[in-house]
C-alpha cells in the first residue's frame, strides 16, 4: 500500500505545552504515524490540523482514542468532520482561518 504524504512536526508553545503540527492528508496509510507521534509527546497536546486537507475514519480513531489529552486546532475545511463525528463534543476544538 502506498503511504499518503503527511508531515508531522513536534514543537512546544511558549507555555511549554507540546504541539504536534500535521500537514497533508491523514488516512489509513499513515494514521499509525500520527498515533506514534502523539504517543511520543507527554501530557496534554495541542494538535494543529490547520494544514490538513483530508482525514478519514482511521485518523478520527487515533484522535478519539486520545481525546482526553488533546486539544485540536483546525481549519474551516476539517471542522465539520470533527463536529459530525462527535469528537468536538469530547475535546476542545478551536477553528482558525488558516
Amino acid at each position: 500500500m502506498t503511504t499518503t504524504p503527511l508531515l508531522l512536526t513536534p514543537g512546544r508553545r511558549a507555555d511549554d505545552t507540546p504541539v504536534l503540527k500535521a500537514a497533508g492528508e491523514i488516512d489509513m496509510s499513515n494514521a499509525d504515524a500520527l498515533a506514534s507521534a502523539l504517543d511520543a509527546l507527554p501530557g496534554r497536546i495541542v494538535v494543529d490540523l490547520t494544514a490538513v486537507e483530508y482525514l478519514d475514519s482511521a485518523a478520527l480513531s487515533v484522535l478519539f482514542a486520545r481525546h482526553e489529552r488533546i486539544e485540536l486546532l483546525t481549519s474551516p475545511l476539517i471542522a465539520p468532520v470533527l463536529a459530525v463525528s462527535g469528537l468536538a463534543d469530547l475535546t476542545t476544538v478551536r477553528e482558525t482561518d488558516g
